[in-house]
């Protein structure tokens, strides 16, 4: 746990395992955006991407897209306050005197992107001395522990509560019965309810997904194969990633030979990828809806003697350097991390009868082999994300693992 600057009152964590994998469920209904829709697309020969995700809402998919080129609201220097298209919600009824409790039930540590953003949180909430206390719960990646954990922060005396919650549809009914008793702020990701007075995330899935794709679509000759690797199931964010992956390879010419699920494990990614080798004789393109094993899987094809292909990753800084090392063909769509400083600073607005968006989209850059190097640091660890927003934070960049200098 970092340290930061000290402030009136108690912080509250949870002891945690910094176990890999996450779980999942099936989606049971819709978005609360609107009822689900297939593509207007029909797939080219060979795409071989399957069904439409049940996420999948094409009005939600074509805002993404749109907002993409959209200029973000707020301070220009401060991304995680910025939003794209807000429309504001009246905050007056949530109005109370400080100091203020703010509790967390969090989905998870079990991945370096939310290691990171967990320590930028906690940053952030050090940096306000009118919270008193902090309470956070981590669910470990298990459905019925934080719906156990929304229901005991909802006895601790808390004056608002932020959530990630680790599946969508599971957690629906948990947030939807402390949407009555309290401010609730979402982020990350989503929910099948609107009670939560506002939803915090950067633009979303479907843009991260068609980020990724439209770039191999550009760069992958016709007739070209795609592997395409994702984590796991059922997490409306990374279920919208392959969804809007999905409707730019089925447009193309390009023939995607396998849609895999990895758990997040840079084992099984590479003997996925091994396995596709073999299989195929070779991969022109590698599609992925994280970039945490990005690494991993290139390995694959440099231990089985072949080109590494045009590559998806994330801003994870082993990818960054092995991309600049070794003059990859590569996109790293980002979710910054920076927006777990978000829910803080919403928090603290709606409990002061301020204004919010409902849904406060952040900007969400992609890096390019133009501006790489913009965003790799030398002096943090492998598994830092570049977009974490942490840099003027105190502590930074020793509490995040890195070095001075």
């Amino acid at each position: 746990m970092p340290n930061h600057r000290p402030f009136i009152g108690l912080v509250v964590v949870s002891t945690v395992l910094f176990a890999a994998g996450c779980t999942s469920d099936k989606p049971t209904a819709q978005s609360s955006a609107g009822p689900s829709s297939a593509s207007s697309s029909s797939p080219a020969q060979g795409a071989n991407t399957g069904e439409q995700s049940k996420f999948f809402v094409q009005a939600d998919y074509d805002a993404q897209l749109a907002m993409r080129t959209k200029s973000a609201q707020g301070p220009a220097d401060k991304p995680w306050e910025q939003a794209i298209d807000p429309q504001m919600v009246d905050t007056a009824r949530y109005k109370k005197s400080g100091g203020y409790h703010l509790c967390f039930s969090n989905a998870a540590v079990n991945n370096p992107w939310r290691q990171v953003g967990w320590k930028t949180m906690q940053a952030e909430v050090g940096l306000h001395k009118e919270i008193t206390k902090f309470t956070a719960l981590d669910a470990e990646g298990k459905d019925d522990k934080q719906i156990s954990d929304i229901a005991e922060l909802q006895g601790k005396d808390c004056d608002a509560l932020i959530v990630s919650p680790n599946t969508t549809a599971t957690l629906t009914p948990a947030v939807e019965g402390a949407c009555g008793k309290l401010p609730i702020i979402m982020f990350d990701r989503g929910v099948d309810t609107d009670c939560p007075v506002t939803f915090i995330n950067p633009i979303g899935g479907y843009a991260f997904g068609a980020d990724g794709a439209e770039f191999l679509v550009e760069k992958v000759p016709t007739g070209g194969k795609i592997l395409a690797l994702r984590i796991s199931p059922g997490v409306d964010v990374l279920e919208t990633r392959w969804s809007a992956a999905k409707v730019a390879f089925d447009k193309s010419r390009l023939k995607v030979v396998g849609v895999e699920f990895t758990d997040g494990d840079a084992a099984k990614t590479k003997s996925i990828v091994d396995d596709y080798l073999q299989r195929e004789g070779k991969i022109d393109g590698v599609w992925m809806d994280a970039g945490a094993t990005a690494v991993a899987a290139i390995e694959a094809f440099e231990d089985a003697g072949q080109p590494v292909p045009a590559f998806v990753g994330e801003d994870q800084q082993d990818f960054l350097s092995k991309w600049k090392n070794d003059n990859l063909t590569a996109i790293a769509p980002t979710y910054p991390t920076y927006q777990w400083r978000t829910p803080i600073i919403a928090a603290l607005k709606i409990l002061k009868g301020e204004e919010v968006p409902k849904q406060w989209k952040l900007p969400q850059p992609k890096i390019t082999s133009a501006n790489l190097d913009t965003y790799l640091q030398p002096n943090m660890p492998l598994l830092h994300y570049a977009l974490c927003g942490c840099e003027n934070l105190p502590g930074f960049p020793e509490n995040w693992g890195g070095k001075k200098g």
